[in-house]
Parts: C-alpha cells; sequence; structure tokens
C-alpha cells in the first residue's frame, strides 16, 4: 500500500521493497513490498509492533542488513534519484553518516566499549569534514551540549558504561547530527529517555530539522510521540505496510484493524496492592553509593559523585514500588545497590536478614531469590548462547531442574508467559527484534520464581501493545505468587498501571514518595509536577 504524495519533491524514495533472510526452505520474508516516501523537512512515522520489519526497512535503507544472509527479492531506495540498493561501497561510505545518518534502538551496543565519548563523536567530523584539534573539540562540545548532556566537557573521557542509559542515547543522537544530515532515521530514539528529556530531544528534532530542511524517518511504538512528531505514518505489520496517510486522518479514523488495536492499546488496569501487614521482602535504610572522583598527578580523590544519596525504602510482599526521576538520577544505581552488585554503604534486609556484609558465597544462595531485568537486553543476553541456554543457566547453577524433561518443561512454561513460541528456543538473541529480546531478559527472571524483581526499564524497547500485555502478565504473576517488584521506569503511564507505591528521585536523593494514587492525582513538589505534565502532556502549574 503506497503512502500518500508528499508536500515536495521526495529526496527518499522507497519502491516495492522486500528484504529476506536466508534462501530456500528457510528464507524468512520479513519486509515484503513496501512502498513510501520523503521529503525535505518532512517527518514520516513508521510504526508497528516487535517484529514488524520496522528497523528492518531502516537499515536496508543505509544498506547496513548483515549480507548475503539478506537479501533484497525486489525492489528499489532511491537517494536524490541514486539508487542504494547493490551501491559500491565507496558511494554507501559518502552517504552513510553524512547524507543519511541514523540513531540506532541500543545505544550501549552501538557504541564502542572502549573509546571516550569526544572520540566517538569526533570521529565522525574527522572522516566527513576533515575536522581535528581545537576546531574539532568545540564542535564536539557544541554538539554535547546541543543533546543536553550535563557538564559536557567533564564528560569527553566518560566511557559509554560510565553514562547513563539516556545520556548514552544523547550521545548517540549527537553523532548522528554531527555534519548535518539530508535525512535522519531515528530508530526508537527516544526509549531509554525520560520523560522531561524525551520531550527535549523531540523538540531538538523538530527545531534542527526546521532550521535544516532535514527529512525524518521515526521509528517508533509510542503513538503519542508519533501525534506530536509525525506529518505522515505509516503502520507496519508482519512485514507490510496495512494503512498510511496523515497522521490526523489515520489516528481519528482509522480503517485497518490492526491500526485499530494498536491505537486501543494502553497498559491498562489498577496496581496489586499489597496486604498493609505483609512482610518487607526488600528494605533499605540510609543507603549510598558514591563514586570518587579523582584528579591531579596522583589520582587523589576530590570529591564524589553521589548517585544515591541516604535513601530508605521497603518493599512489601505484593508489592510494586515505581521508581522514577530523570535520567541520570541514581534509579539503576538504587536497584543495583539493593540487589549488592553494586558497592554501597547503608544498611540493606532481605526477607528479614541483613545482607550488606554477607560474602559473595554467602549470597550466593539468595541469588535466586532476588532477580534483576536490565534495562537493555541484548546487552544483557550472551549472543553465544541459544534462548533456551539463556532462560536455562539460571536453572542449572541453582538445581532447580535436574531432569532434561523438567527444564525444558519450565524453559517452554517461561517463554510462553512472556509471549514467545517455545519453538524459537534454539535462535540466538541478535535473531530476534528489541521488544523480544527483551521479553527474553523477562523470561530468564521469571524461570527462577523469585521473591523480588528489580525490573530496570522493562518495557522500555516495547512497542504499546505489548507494554500492556507485559503490564498484564507481571501484575497476574504477582498476584498468583506474591513477588516484590521495584519497577524503575521513565514511562510514567506504565508505572501508574503497575505501581502501589511511588519514590520520585532527582540527584541521588528521594524528592517525594508515597502511594502512587495520591502523588499522580496531586504532586506535591516542582519536579515532581514537571515529570508529570511531560509524561501527560498537561500545563505545569
Amino acid at each position: 500500500m503506497n503512502s500518500l504524495p508528499p508536500r515536495s519533491p521526495p529526496i527518499l524514495v522507497v519502491d516495492d521493497l522486500a528484504v529476506s533472510f536466508g534462501h530456500g526452505l528457510d528464507e524468512v520474508r520479513a519486509v515484503k513490498g513496501v512502498s513510501f516516501t520523503l521529503a525535505k523537512g518532512e517527518t514520516l512515522a513508521l510504526v508497528g509492533e516487535s517484529g514488524s520489519g520496522k528497523s528492518v526497512t531502516a537499515l536496508s535503507i543505509l544498506q547496513l542488513l548483515p549480507y548475503p544472509r539478506a537479501h533484497h527479492p525486489k525492489g528499489s531506495i532511491r537517494l536524490d534519484g541514486a539508487e542504494l540498493v547493490g551501491a559500491s561501497e565507496p558511494v554507501l561510505r559518502a552517504v552513510r553518516g553524512a547524507r543519511i545518518a541514523m540513531v540506532f534502538q541500543e545505544p550501549m551496543t552501538s557504541l564502542n566499549p572502549l573509546h571516550c565519548i569526544e572520540k566517538q563523536v569526533g570521529e565522525v567530523l574527522e572522516i566527513h569534514k576533515g575536522l581535528s584539534g581545537a576546531p574539532l573539540r568545540a564542535r564536539v562540545l557544541e554538539l554535547l551540549h546541543l543533546v543536553g548532556i550535563p557538564e559536557a566537557d567533564k564528560r569527553l573521557d566518560a566511557l559509554p558504561h560510565e553514562l547513563s542509559g539516556g545520556q548514552r542515547q544523547r550521545v548517540m543522537i549527537a553523532m548522528a547530527l554531527a555534519n548535518e544530515p539530508d535525512v535522519l532515521i531515528a530508530d526508537e530514539p527516544t526509549t531509554a529517555l525520560d520523560v522531561t528529556i524525551q520531550a527535549q530531544i523531540l523538540k531538538l528534532l523538530k527545531d534542527l530539522q526546521a532550521r535544516l530542511g532535514m527529512a525524518l524517518l521515526f521509528i517508533t511504538h509510542d503513538l503519542g510521540i508519533v501525534r506530536k512528531m509525525a506529518d505522515r505514518v505509516c503502520v507496519m505489520n508482519q512485514g507490510e505496510i496495512v494503512e498510511a496517510g496523515a497522521v490526523a486522518s489515520v489516528f481519528d479514523a482509522p480503517l485497518h484493524p490492526y491500526t485499530q488495536r494498536l491505537l486501543a492499546a494502553e497498559p491498562k488496569g489498577k496496581p496489586a496492592v499489597a496486604l498493609r501487614d505483609a512482610a518487607p521482602v526488600m528494605s533499605a535504610d540510609n543507603l549510598r553509593v558514591w563514586f570518587p572522583i579523582k584528579g591531579g598527578i596522583f589520582r587523589k580523590t576530590i570529591g564524589h559523585i553521589k548517585a544515591v544519596d541516604g535513601i530508605g525504602l521497603s518493599v512489601r510482599q505484593g508489592q510494586t514500588v515505581g521508581v522514577v526521576g530523570e535520567s541520570g538520577s541514581g534509579k539503576t544505581t538504587l536497584g543495583l545497590a539493593l540487589l549488592r552488585l553494586l558497592g554501597s554503604e547503608g544498611a540493606i534486609v532481605f526477607g528479614g536478614t541483613p545482607i550488606q556484609s554477607m560474602s559473595a558465597s554467602e549470597l550466593r544462595p539468595l541469588r535466586r531469590e532476588m532477580q534483576m531485568v536490565f534495562q537493555d537486553p541484548y546487552g544483557s543476553l550472551s549472543p553465544r548462547l541459544s534462548v533456551g541456554q539463556i532462560v536455562a543457566e539460571g536453572l542449572e547453577v541453582h538445581g532447580l531442574a535436574p531432569s532434561r524433561a523438567e527444564r525444558d518443561a519450565r524453559i517452554a512454561q517461561a517463554l510462553e508467559e512472556v509471549g514467545l513460541d517455545p519453538a524459537l528456543r534454539d535462535r540466538y538473541p541478535h535473531e530476534f527484534s528489541g521488544g523480544q529480546r527483551q521479553r527474553i531478559a523477562i523470561a530468564r527472571a521469571l524461570v527462577l520464581k523469585p521473591r523480588f524483581i528489580v525490573l530496570d526499564e522493562p518495557t522500555s524497547a516495547l512497542d504499546v501493545s505489548v507494554q500492556a500485555q507485559i503490564v498484564d502478565l507481571l501484575r497476574d504473576i504477582q498476584i498468583r505468587h506474591g513477588i516484590a517488584y521495584l519497577f524503575i521506569s521513565h514511562d510514567l503511564r506504565v508505572v501508574r498501571a503497575l505501581a502501589d507505591e511511588l519514590v520520585v528521585m532527582k540527584d541521588g536523593k528521594v524528592v517525594e514518595a508515597g502511594p502512587a494514587d495520591a502523588l499522580f492525582r496531586a504532586p506535591q513538589t516542582a519536579y515532581t509536577r514537571a515529570l508529570m505534565a511531560a509524561a501527560f502532556n498537561l500545563e505545569v502549574a
């Protein structure tokens, strides 16, 4: 199905594009005859569920798919009339990063873990602009300021793992914008960002687009963003565009049943409310995680980054405590400290037992009962293990399924619970979409039937319909098994559907905490009100 014609001549034309993986009986048709056009200054959104072919279509434009396993049985991709399908490497190198740039979905796997931020952003400018020395550093700083990196001059030497998820995504955006491209492909560019920074990044992209006349291909599962950002939308399902047109007409009067279902999907229902006399499963008092700042010739400690600064909280059996705040506020650090995956000071009590001073061997038996679902599923799943091996690893370590039949049954049950076909257990993480990888990560934690789970942005990579399914799934499992959740998220709509209590963090401290209903209804601090306003499109009082 072709999209509506743009208002001006197209700069990018995708015509009857097909993408397949493998050949013969093993062929998987990921994209089936997709067509659309994109004009200068225009924003086109590709929306659809995980695995619908959005990212594969985007990667095809820059010819970044793993050829020859991935191939195009038919179709054409033209930039200003020049064919990109099958183009030579010199032609593609001149296009990539200069005329067409891309912000990838998972920044941790897209950034080089061994190179500092200055080198990675600067590399794009060196290759395409020939910059070096002081002008290069000045432009890198300008870009980092542009995308909202705090104290950018102090972050130039930082490695990717030293930045928060949102900060890594902003670095990726800075790299993509470095050469002021004609076309920017943004594949879930705000997935890892908190709501206030998300609003800033979206405004930044629109401002740059207006200034540069840049065409924007926006891939997202967040339909609210599409309504704000896009001129036109293409709805994809199972590798095909099932509906396309102006955003207002498609959203206000969707014709295709799939589009109707997608627009109706949103996390619903009320959080499971724990009994007030339920025993605390995990608690902390005056918890602190301070990272030293070293300087001078002898690398003496000259200060501290107070990532978590004197926090106390309690999570009861069957309760969900939501932790929200801007990127870099200390949310993930808090979760890691509670699980003793990060050094900290203060009291930590799990199931009535103090665990702060336990050795690694003493903690090992408790590891099964306290699990974590990490923010970046691709970075936390071993690329060398199949899905079945990844889910089974915990069972084997803790001796929970001695027989092969029992282990296979529990793997199949865990995969089914998160909406994956157990027949896919022999595939590897790279063969799944971002949303499917997140479900694998959740299955790995759930298979051990823990008492406490830290969920670090577990729905950030999921499309809206799967978000709703995962929220329902987590709530159902919690009710059946009495699991306690610490739910870390920047998506306040998801938090509202799942969290019984809410903790709002800023700069390592708790600025507001209490029953979630009360905080959503009447936030007391200006910071919380700003978060709510950004999430729900409200005016800040």
